[in-house]
């Protein structure tokens, strides 16, 4: 304290007891969590079907969901942009085949304004939990706000919840450490030597992205994946121009680009063709790294395409080849204040280490808190791995709804495809409720149980299951929780309207 700081004495003030507030519930007929494509679809199809009475929760301070938390350089979709869109408002002005991360969080800012959703969304709220409490879900978030919902949908997807492996001295890792769903534009790469842990669909977008810039790439590669061409350009003004004013244009295009797509299917569920299939991959690996037999070695897959996810690039190899990037199949064994130590026991001094390791894709929802009938927790639920009728509902846990829920994932085409037909299976659930007069509807154990050992039976069969290969398709069990195993328009008819025989009425 300096001389000429004036002395307070402290001033004693008697303690005051104070009530405890209580606040009531926001009370609305649906609450639907998350701001992405399943979220907001979900939004205008309730809004046209009359049931106005919802909100949004998006933990997020702007919406977009996946699209706004992947920001890395290079981000892309690897489905074309006219699929890769509600067929309920296709975008004439998508400027490439496949759509940039800019252009298509923009789609979705343009969907919540041309349908008037923005006043719906409650931004920067996070879901801690929900209860059913017999009829209706007491759903509760993270600022103490609770919301009286007599349904809840689920449209927070998959890709949410970045995965980082716990490896031993990253704590002490004394440069920059960040996952590609977090990237740090803060942090200047220009000139840095930069590890790079994971080959995933992230990763080889980024790391051609980035390699020009840094002074050295070190790439830790686990596992090859394997990576075909792809056929990715700008979409002149003058097909734009015909879009925006022939509409049926750009219909008859995305009606063939959904079965160009639909064609795929077999190889994934037969692994025989998937395997006259890779040859194409093979060619494309040989024509690009041709004369660099070492690195070709080192990149060649050595399980059936399809097996992980098929990843397209035309940049990934050739960044391979720079003269400043290296490709380690070492497994790593520690980091170290100064880098990556791998089994060799080299270690790799690097000033920055990137995660391009993916996300936790098993059981971001069962995470939530969610407790259901006879007060069964979800996680108690999917304690031997997430299970859903169609992907949509789960016994036990009344008028609850999830978009792109378990084993509803592709590994061939649009998973908009996807949500729109869930958004019909939930719209018909409701609909089936208020025609009953009833309290809310239930899915059967027996009949979910029984829907998804028939998936699993069929899901055996799969390149996913027999193609050699670990992947994040597969739980600890190695039973697939992700995929269908299936042609989308299949699934579109099973979800076309609620099966009674599979649920239960509660009055």
């Amino acid at each position: 304290m300096s001389e000429t700081t004036p002395r307070v004495d402290p001033v004693t003030v008697d303690p005051v007891t104070v009530d405890p507030v209580t606040v009531d519930p926001v009370t609305v007929d649906t609450v639907i969590v998350g701001s992405g494509f399943a979220g907001l679809g979900a939004a205008v199809k309730l809004d046209e079907a009359g049931r106005k009475d919802f909100v949004v929760l998006e933990k997020g301070g702007t919406l977009g969901g996946t699209w706004r938390d992947n920001v890395y350089p290079g981000c892309a979709c690897d489905v074309e942009s006219h699929l890769y869109s509600f067929s309920f408002f296709q975008n004439p002005e998508w400027t490439r085949t496949f759509a940039r991360q800019p252009e298509i969080r923009a789609y979705l800012e343009s969907v919540a304004d041309r349908y008037r959703l923005r006043d719906r969304i409650r931004f920067g709220v996070k879901v801690a939990g929900a209860e059913w409490d017999g009829t209706a879900w007491d759903v509760r978030t993270d600022d103490g706000t609770s919301y009286r919902a007599r349904y809840v949908l689920f449209g927070t997807g998959a890709l949410h919840d970045p995965f980082v492996p716990e490896i031993e001295g990253l704590d002490r890792f004394a440069g920059k450490a960040f996952h590609s769903a977090q990237w740090d534009h803060s942090h200047d790469l220009a000139g840095k030597r930069v590890a790079v842990i994971g080959t995933g669909a992230s990763a080889i977008q980024f790391v051609p992205a980035i390699a020009p810039e840094v002074e050295s790439l070190t790439l830790f590669q686990r596992t090859a994946p394997w990576v075909l061409p792809k056929p990715d350009h700008a979409i002149p003004e003058r097909t734009r121009t015909a879009y925006r004013r022939l509409p049926l244009l750009q219909t008859l295009n995305r009606i063939a680009l959904y079965w160009r797509h639909e064609a795929l299917v077999a190889g994934f569920l037969h692994p025989q063709i998937m395997k006259l299939v890779q040859k194409l991959g093979l060619k494309y690996l040989d024509k690009v790294l041709a004369g660099d037999d070492e690195l070709k070695r080192k990149v060649t897959p050595t399980f059936t395409m399809g097996c992980k996810r098929v990843l397209m690039s035309n940049d990934y190899y050739p960044a391979l080849r720079r003269d400043n990037v290296s490709v380690e199949t070492g497994d790593i064994t520690r980091i170290t204040g100064r880098g990556v130590v791998t089994a060799d026991g080299v270690e790799h001094e690097v000033d920055t280490i990137i995660f391009g390791t993916g996300f936790k894709v098993a059981d971001g929802m069962a995470q939530m808190g969610v407790t259901g009938r006879d007060g069964v927790k979800l996680v108690d639920a999917w304690k031997d791995g997430p299970e859903a009728l169609l992907g949509t509902t789960v016994a036990g846990f009344p008028n609850l709804f999830m978009i792109v829920g378990p084993n509803t994932g592709l590994g061939h085409s649009s998973m908009v495809f996807m949500v729109e037909s869930q958004i019909n299976y939930v719209l018909d659930a409701m609909r089936t409720v208020d025609a009953s007069r009833a309290v809310a509807i239930d899915t059967r154990q027996d009949s979910q149980d029984a829907y998804n050992a028939d998936l699993q039976r069929r899901l055996g069969k799969t390149v996913w299951s027999t193609g050699g290969c670990a992947s994040w398709y597969l739980d600890e069990n190695g039973r697939n929780r992700t995929l269908w195993p299936g042609y989308t328009f299949s699934f579109r008819r099973r979800t076309k309207a609620i099966d009674p025989a599979h649920h239960e009425l509660i009055a």
